[in-house]
């Protein structure tokens, strides 16, 4: 990739090649002159360019007369909030996310503690392909300031969630892949306050991953060994900035990140009863509990800042996306792999139920995804193309093209940096997710070949 991969929430890009010091410093002060008077705080992910990046943030920050509230090594949720703690007027996340290590990248927090909105990141992203920086004299300069605790205010919101004593007294043993990402900084005290006994695996967060970032069931194969032969009840993988989480049962089977979101799910509503958010790419596991309890799931555009939107605006109790990501509004509006980590645990003592046991008690359905080639200038009349091809499902244009029947959903939605189309299929089984996603995928492939052939 040898462009700067833009969203609505920050940058990313291979470090040296496209992403460096002063792009960072660039886009840093870019995002400093949408926000009002007071601090930003800056944390980041653990990676190995983490701390240069960091340093020229901040040095950015002090020179347009920002003082900085520096919390080194911390979660992206933590991130959010350190934002409100501190009443800052914005943070910054040095993360890649899922990236591979080469990558870093720019995550940008509102004064609210959320990750920005889409049309914030919008007006940031003009700023920072036309602006210079304005430099201030010297007493004008701000200043930096580390903060020493980052982690026991959300920590405390974390635990205010979930029944602690009954947690405690299971006396659970666990197995944590933090893959040397910040995860471990927030889960060595959470586990500590649950009588977790846990063993850490990439405790130490110095971006030395030891399988590549994402946590997906072909990354993690052998995690999910050592999770097979430890006698553990459950086991839990973070990606590096720990905003997301995949479940790994106590027999050492794979069981996803879909799932995390349904189990948090299905444990929130029988506290409390309200509206939830999913994206529009999200399992339908979720839309199946939310009617169990006979409350709205509203769909939102994929994206975390589309998801709080929507969370925010239907005053949803609970939301989050099918990669790992829940949202708790009672911690933040922000992804967060300790509420995924705490609730579980949580159902887990509540039920007196094994992991696998409440993973069985789901709505079971198999997503497919595939992609194909598509110029972007074809890519409107190719899904014009499928929706009448499909004119038996209910569509939705509200990020790509979304067809519906009762019982299976497929998702077309152009890439943001590559001339293809993603496709997500979900059915009762793979070979009918497959099927549908290979049908979506002739219409397109038979629009480019009979253009081609003019």
């Amino acid at each position: 990739m040898e462009e700067l991969i833009i969203s609505v929430s920050g940058l990313r890009g291979i470090v040296g090649r496209i992403l460096d010091c002063t792009v960072a410093m660039k886009f840093a002060t870019a995002f400093a002159t949408k926000l009002e008077p007071g601090p930003v705080v800056v944390t980041r992910d653990g990676r190995t360019t983490g701390t240069m990046l960091a340093n020229a943030i901040c040095a950015a920050l002090n020179g347009v007369g920002r003082n900085v509230l520096f919390g080194d090594v911390a979660a992206t949720p933590t991130t959010g909030i350190l934002v409100r703690q501190h009443g800052a007027a914005g943070g910054i996340q040095i993360s890649a996310s899922h990236n591979p290590p080469e990558y870093n990248g720019i995550k940008l927090f509102g004064s609210d503690g959320r990750v920005i909105s889409a049309s914030l990141g919008e007006v940031v992203k003009t700023a920072f392909f036309t602006n210079h920086i304005d430099w201030v004299e010297h007493f004008d300069v701000g200043q930096r300031e580390d903060l020493r605790d980052t982690i026991t205010n959300h920590l405390a919101k974390v635990l205010s969630t979930i029944n602690v004593q009954a947690i405690r007294d299971r006396e659970f043993k666990v197995l944590l892949n933090s893959n040397h990402g910040a995860g471990s900084v927030l889960a060595k005290a959470l586990f500590d306050e649950l009588n977790v006994t846990a063993n850490l695996i990439g405790g130490t967060p110095d971006g030395l991953f030891e399988n590549l970032p994402e946590p997906t069931e072909a990354n993690l194969r052998d995690f999910a060994e050592l999770a097979k032969c430890g006698d553990y009840h459950v086991a839990f993988a973070q990606d590096p900035d720990a905003d997301r989480l995949a479940v790994i049962d106590e027999r050492g089977r794979y069981v996803g990140e879909e799932m995390t979101l349904a189990i948090v799910l299905k444990h929130a509503l029988e506290r409390r009863r309200g509206p939830v958010v999913i994206n529009c790419a999200t399992s339908r596991m979720s839309m199946d509990i939310a009617r169990s309890f006979q409350v709205d799931c509203h769909l939102s555009p994929v994206g975390e800042a589309n998801v709080c939107d929507k969370m925010l605006e239907v005053d949803a109790v609970y939301g989050g996306e099918g990669n790992g990501g829940p949202i708790d509004p009672y911690v933040g509006y922000v992804r967060d792999s300790f509420v995924g980590i705490a609730q579980i645990l949580d159902r887990m003592a509540a039920t007196n139920k094994k992991i696998s046991q409440l993973i069985e008690e789901l709505p079971s359905y198999a997503i497919y995804k595939t992609t194909c080639e598509v110029p972007r200038e074809r890519i409107s009349e190719a899904l014009d193309r499928i929706e009448q091809k499909f004119d038996d499902a209910v569509p939705s244009r509200m990020d790509g093209l979304r067809l519906d029947w009762e019982g299976h959903w497929v998702l077309i939605r152009a890439s943001n940096t590559e001339p293809i189309v993603r496709i997500i299929a979900e059915a009762n089984t793979r070979d009918q997710a497959e099927k549908l996603a290979d049908e979506v995928q002739s219409v397109v492939l038979g629009l480019t070949c009979s253009r081609s052939h003019h």
